[in-house]
């Protein structure tokens, strides 16, 4: 996710709410400052000075002041994530925003103008490989679309076609049902693979055999242009320029997304794996 050039500045809305870690200033409550930077793009609203084509800021400041009011947490990093969470959910053509949350009233003892804290959040693109070899293929691929579009932290943008593949790696197993998708997602990485992992649990996925058969499969093959290389994730998928069974469903729905690391277009990568497939026969 980028930061877009135009931007909405609201600085210090003053909100009184219930907010903090001591009873007492969930009963009492106390006064909180809460600046936003929207990133959007203004093009359209600067050239037809339309406020259709931007973001009304005044009906945000509102939104801001009822999610303070209407929810209490104890951390103002958890007010602060949850509220980034919904302006970008409820705020149409929001990409991202950065949130600060100031505490002026701290109970710490000491003199101070504010405890603050600040954190930027946004829409990020995702595309995710489906797998079934297992069952009713088709519907666990289908009800994993379905879970993912019943996320509000998630839009599912395009999916391809299902094709039929042969297995890879372990071939002694029944053929599978693949196929991709465009995610659009406010989760992390790391979020976002819990999730998946959610879906593929509740489909009755069992991780007993490496590339063994399976009733789901889901892998982040893309997250923006990130780079992720942890014993948990690694984004881009390690494999994805080896397997025809991602790459042919990628040039469906993104044959110019570039691999961040071979800085290559999913197009290229694919005729580039039908070469190699040649030559080897």
């Amino acid at each position: 996710m980028k930061k877009n050039s135009d931007e909405i500045i609201i600085r210090d809305l003053e909100v009184f709410c219930n907010h903090g870690v001591f009873e007492e200033e969930n009963v009492l409550g106390q006064k909180f400052l809460v600046s936003a930077v929207l990133y959007t793009n203004m093009e359209r609203a600067g050239e037809e000075d339309n406020l259709l084509g931007t973001i009304h800021y005044g009906q945000v400041c509102h939104v801001i002041k009822e999610f303070m009011q209407n929810h209490t947490f104890q951390l103002i990093e958890a007010a602060a994530e949850q509220l980034a969470r919904h302006l970008l959910i409820e705020t149409e053509r929001l990409e991202a925003v950065t949130l600060e949350i100031k505490k002026p009233w701290a109970p710490i003892g000491l003199p101070l103008d504010y405890v603050s804290v600040k954190i930027h959040r946004g829409w990020h693109t995702a595309y995710i490989a489906l797998g079934s070899n297992m069952g009713d293929r088709n519907m666990y691929l289908e009800d994993a679309v379905a879970t993912l579009e019943s996320d509000r932290c998630c839009q599912v943008m395009q999916v391809t076609d299902w094709m039929e593949t042969e297995p890879y790696g372990i071939v002694e197993q029944e053929n599978f049902l693949n196929g991709c998708m465009e995610l659009r997602t406010v989760y992390t990485p790391k979020r976002l693979l819990a999730v998946l992992h959610d879906i593929e649990n509740a489909a009755g996925r069992e991780r007993k055999i490496h590339w063994g058969p399976r009733t789901l499969d889901l892998d982040i093959l893309l997250y923006d242009d990130l780079v992720v290389d942890t014993k948990e994730l690694m984004i881009p998928h390690v494999d994805m320029h080896n397997r025809e069974f991602v790459l042919a469903p990628m040039t469906q729905i993104a044959p110019w997304r570039r691999h961040p690391l071979f800085h290559k277009t999913m197009k290229e990568l694919y005729e580039e794996l039908k070469q190699r497939e040649k030559a080897q026969e």
